[in-house]
């Protein structure tokens, strides 16, 4: 029996609650399931919708979302969702069934620059992930991505970022972008196309997701200057660095200091131009918007 923990998150929406858990559920993308006949390929979806109250189910790679209907309140029988859940989960009974045929997915891929000479973006038509993950090594990508462990036998890929619709690949110095980009770019697209598994484990200690932080952030800190922060980051910053083949997430914020400590991941990590854009962008931005509450935007790695 597996030791699967499964916790609650409520949403902005009160009739939506989120149950996030320690392991991955599908294989990239997310399900809708508007009702039981719908959910014929998720026996667990279908489990919970035998659930009266059950109106909608979501499944992404790391949690489950249900919209109940009006004839109660989720503070009286969330807990026993969440036991239903965690029970289900730990039995090993399958979550979905994703198809896999012998027609491949049309799959592109297509490669980006990005400000970072080390860091190429390839970019999907094929959701990935709802999980940002990143890889220093190829022992890290071992135990969680057999995606990124596949490219980490390139001999030139030092570093993998893996996130809701691309890859952001770091190369060592030994060869130029333009002499292998396009093998890496194949290699993605006929690797998504078989259907093979993304990301099998979430890494030990790394956040959930982007967005369940923010929201765990805002639900913990909601109105201080930490939760705004997180919130201008999310609105205005992150699609830009994404776009980017990069992603900045919140860490800390030093309220004697005034000082805001975000860690930098993908084709950000390392970049040249990074400091440049702490400083020119996000710090200035953040002293804008929040005025006379911040002093410093600093990466505390990367």
């Amino acid at each position: 029996m597996s030791d699967i923990k499964v916790t609650i998150q409520e949403t902005t929406n009160n009739t939506i609650i989120k149950y996030n858990s320690t392991k991955v559920l599908i294989n990239g993308g997310s399900y809708e399931f508007n009702n039981i006949d719908e959910a014929k390929n998720s026996p667990l979806a279908q489990e919970l919708f035998y659930l009266p109250f059950v109106k909608k189910v979501f499944i992404t790679a790391n949690f489950i979302a249900i919209q109940r209907f009006d004839i109660l309140e989720w503070i009286d029988v969330q807990e026993e969702v969440k036991e239903q859940i965690e029970a289900y989960l730990n039995d090993g009974n399958v979550v979905v069934n994703e198809q896999r045929t012998s027609k491949k997915e049309a799959i592109e891929v297509y490669a980006e620059v990005t400000p970072n000479p080390a860091v190429m973006k390839f970019g999907s038509n094929k959701a990935l992930t709802q999980t940002d993950v990143e890889f220093k090594n190829i022992d890290e990508a071992s135990k969680s991505s057999p995606l990124a462990l596949a490219l980490f036998n390139f001999p030139f890929v030092k570093e993998v970022f893996i996130s809701d619709n691309y890859i952001s690949v770091t190369k060592y110095d030994m060869v130029e972008w333009n002499e292998v980009y396009g093998e890496i770019r194949t290699f993605i697209r006929e690797y998504l196309a078989d259907g093979k598994t993304i990301i099998k484990e979430l890494p030990k200690g790394e956040p959930t997701s982007s967005e369940n932080k923010i929201e765990a952030v805002n639900e913990v800190l909601e109105g201080t200057t930490a939760a705004k922060i997180v919130d201008i980051l999310e609105e205005y910053i992150k699609p830009a660095v994404a776009g980017d083949g990069g992603n900045i997430a919140f860490r800390s914020y030093d309220e004697e200091n005034k000082i805001v400590s975000v860690v930098l991941q993908g084709a950000c990590s390392g970049c040249p131009s990074s400091t440049a854009t702490l400083k020119n962008g996000i710090e200035n931005l953040l002293k804008e918007m929040l005025p006379n509450q911040i002093n410093e935007v600093v990466a505390i790695n990367g």
